[in-house]
């Protein structure tokens, strides 16, 4: 008995020794290597892993400093600020040696990113003849292999190289051609660390205490919290689910006794599973970034987006989460960082996607310091999400760090922008900021340019350029109250400055909430505006269950509703804008189940209302007031065309004046019609709210087809633009 329970000490005391790191040694990360950069000209740490309480002493560039090595092993030391040159050997003794040779000190980048980022030099025809070049031994290149983990992580697999013909090729084409422009203009050591991979989203790069700091995450940030063994809300979460497995134990056990049914096990909170796979937030900064915190960097370069494509100024919260928690681990707020606006690519869908992500990275270089974006949407492929003219991106990503971290203002580095906006008569005027003298890159009139009217609705404009001055007009617009620029995913416009950098897309004016309406239905006045959006160009939310306003004012209004007003204007591609004004008594007094029916409003009406007034400019349509009432059709679910509540003159063959609620299958076609069935007339439909600018909208039977109430049109993409008003008028 004694000899087994010795055997079994003895097993286990072996099985623990092998657990646990190698008695005596000083380790490193492998971030320090021979053959590494350390930035100059400012406090640079150092740090590793020896025997809890041992002394470690590194002796580095004429400088001697010493740690105590803390309970769990880890020491750090920081080095003063350190000038730039070498190679110079590096020493880290304790009760072990290691020692450092050929290590440079200048300024140390991160290049991180998707696939544009990741692309390396030998993937590029316009990159290979650059490689037999490439031997520039004060510029060092440490490749980070992909990885990603649950908890940070301090170790990974990468290894300093020198720049030549030989390593360079498998290295980031963006990254090299931005190193290799700072190192020929500052003249100083230049090391690269690219950390990228194709296909990825922004969260997976960003550190917990990066979602902490914008408000806007607070969801990712709970999700976050609840995933980390060490934070209290997952010991919270994990201490709840105990309880309910220990009751469910002790219930199941007095049922066997008794002979009873058995139920179900609790189900495993979702909140505690591990991150299941690498596009999970925080799981690559875990284990591709983390492994060299706080490493001493002068700041990063970044080019991703493309994965975060749909989600507009959402995405502008994401990147500033990233900017502050990289800046954060790293104790820097110095910390530069320098992005690529992505370029025109045809993804297909709403081509509108795109320019909101471009104007979510404008904000970024707007709202936060020290950062800066480079345009790119002149050397784009439509066909190609890869662009080939990596040797520009990483010029131009170097030309923002030259001047705005290293001070060199007399470099040109900013594209132009819009400074200020005015209006004479029916011109618009754009004063535009970091210009001079506005040129096209091929001689021809500025393209992409556009404006609207009170309307809203946006014309090609013309531009006449006066130096740093655009005057732009179009015969469609009498008084133009807005301007967007390059608004289109296939957008590559033409415009730049003396320094050749092309000016990014921006939208800017404001288009008067009401439109025309006033001027052409003076009697509305009276009625007060609760939703707007265009109709051609719809946005559904939350999974089709909620639709998205252009304005939202319904939580401005109380009281009574006494009359309800819907305001439809279109302007077809190829004749003169059309509108009707309709009024009614209320549907309901629920302002939500008065505007577009969804299923989280909850309006479904199939009904005769009394009392309707229209007017209208649309031949066919009659105009007037309607005591008997006209047929109304709300409703956000599927339908079909049989006549099941006998509205007069509705067929039961085709989609017209009295369809059928198929409520079953919810959010789904979704209607928002008004009839005049006396008339056999559909006054206004907007319908297949989801389809975006393929959805049905019209005024009017529908002209084509067998459908007069516009549904299976698609008719919104044969529109310029339009509004859709909703206003009630109040007891």
């Amino acid at each position: 008995m004694k000899q087994r329970l010795f055997s079994l000490l003895a097993i286990a005391a072996i099985s623990l020794l092998a657990v646990l790191p190698a008695g005596a040694d000083v380790r490193l990360p492998e971030i320090f290597d021979s053959g590494m950069v350390f930035q100059r000209e400012m406090n640079a740490p150092v740090w590793g892993w020896a025997d809890a309480g041992e002394k470690v002493t590194v002796t580095f560039a004429g400088q001697t400093e010493s740690a105590t090595a803390g309970a769990d092993g880890r020491w750090m030391v920081e080095l003063k600020p350190l000038k730039p040159g070498g190679p110079f050997p590096m020493t880290n003794r304790g009760k072990n040696e290691i020692k450092l040779d050929d290590v440079l000190v200048g300024d140390v980048w991160l290049c991180s990113g998707q696939s544009n980022m990741e692309w390396a030099m030998s993937w590029l025809p316009d990159s290979k003849a650059d490689i037999p070049q490439a031997n520039h031994p004060n510029i060092r290149l440490f490749q980070v292999e992909k990885a990603w983990t649950q908890r940070p992580q301090d170790s990974l697999k990468a290894k300093w190289t020198a720049c030549t013909p030989e390593t360079v090729g498998a290295f980031s084409a963006v990254g090299y051609y931005f190193g290799k422009n700072l190192h020929a203009e500052l003249d100083v050591p230049i090391g690269l660390i690219n950390s990228s991979w194709g296909g990825t989203r922004i969260e997976p790069w960003t550190p917990p205490v990066g979602f902490y700091s914008v408000p806007a995450l607070s969801e990712i940030t709970d999700e976050v919290n609840a995933k980390d063994p060490a934070h209290a809300r997952h010991k919270e979460l994990a201490a709840q689910t105990l309880t309910r497995y220990k009751n469910w134990i002790s219930e199941t056990e007095k049922n066997l006794a008794e002979e009873k049914p058995l139920d179900p096990p609790p189900t495993y909170p979702g909140q505690l599973a591990p991150w299941g796979g690498h596009q999970s937030p925080t799981v690559l900064y875990n284990a591709m970034v983390s492994p060299f915190t706080p490493l001493g960097m002068r700041g990063a370069i970044w080019y991703q987006g493309e994965s975060n494509l749909g989600e507009g100024m959402l995405y502008a919260e994401k990147m500033r989460a990233l900017i502050q928690g990289w800046r954060s681990v790293l104790d820097n707020d110095d910390f530069g960082f320098y992005f690529v606006q992505l370029a025109p690519y045809n993804y297909g869908g709403d081509g509108t996607r795109l320019p909101l992500i471009w104007e979510a990275q404008a904000s970024v270089e707007r709202d936060i310091p020290k950062t800066g974006m480079a345009v790119i949407n002149d050397i784009g492929n439509l066909k190609d999400i890869h662009p080939a003219h990596k040797s520009v991106v990483g010029k131009r990503l170097a030309l923002l760090a030259l001047n705005r971290t290293y001070g060199k203002t007399d470099i040109a580095c900013a594209s132009p922008e819009l400074g200020e906006l005015t209006v004479d008569g029916n011109e618009m005027i754009l004063a535009m900021k970091n210009a001079e003298e506005l040129k096209t890159r091929d001689g021809k009139e500025p393209d992409w340019f556009e404006i609207a009217g009170a309307d809203g609705v946006y014309h090609k404009a013309t531009v006449k350029i006066e130096k740093a001055t655009l005057r732009l007009s179009s015969p469609q617009v009498v008084k133009p109250y807005a301007v967007r620029f390059a608004w289109d995913q296939l957008a590559e416009p033409n415009l730049q400055n003396e320094a050749g950098l092309p000016l990014g897309a921006f939208r800017a004016g404001e288009i008067p909430e009401r439109g025309n309406l006033d001027t052409l239905v003076p009697e509305a006045r009276n009625f007060k505006l609760v939703y707007s959006f265009d109709p051609t160009s719809p946005v559904m939310l939350d999974g089709n269950s909620r639709f998205a306003y252009r304005t939202d004012k319904s939580s401005e209004i109380v009281g009574k509703v006494k009359r309800v007003g819907y305001f439809l204007s279109l302007t077809p591609k190829d004749g003169d804008m059309q509108y009707v004004f309709v009024t009614t008594p209320p549907l309901d007094q629920n302002l939500a189940k008065l505007g577009v029916p969804t299923k989280n409003s909850g309006a479904r009406f199939q009904q005769n209302v009394p009392d309707v007034t229209v007017k209208t400019n649309v031949s066919g349509v009659e105009s007037g007031t309607f005591a008997d009432g006209c047929n109304v059709e709300f409703w956000d679910c599927n339908y079909a065309a049989p006549n099941k509540v006998n509205v007069p003159n509705a067929s039961n063959d085709v989609f017209d004046f009295g369809d059928e609620m198929n409520t079953g299958n919810s959010p789904g076609y979704g209607s928002m019609q008004i009839h005049n069935h006396a008339k056999k007339q559909t006054i206004f439909s907007f319908s297949n709210f989801n389809a975006g600018k393929t959805c049905d909208v019209g005024i009017g039977n529908c002209p084509r087809g067998n459908n007069p109430d516009w549904t299976f049109s698609r008719s919104a993409e044969t529109y310029v633009g339009g509004q859709l008003l909703i206003l009630v008028e109040m007891e």
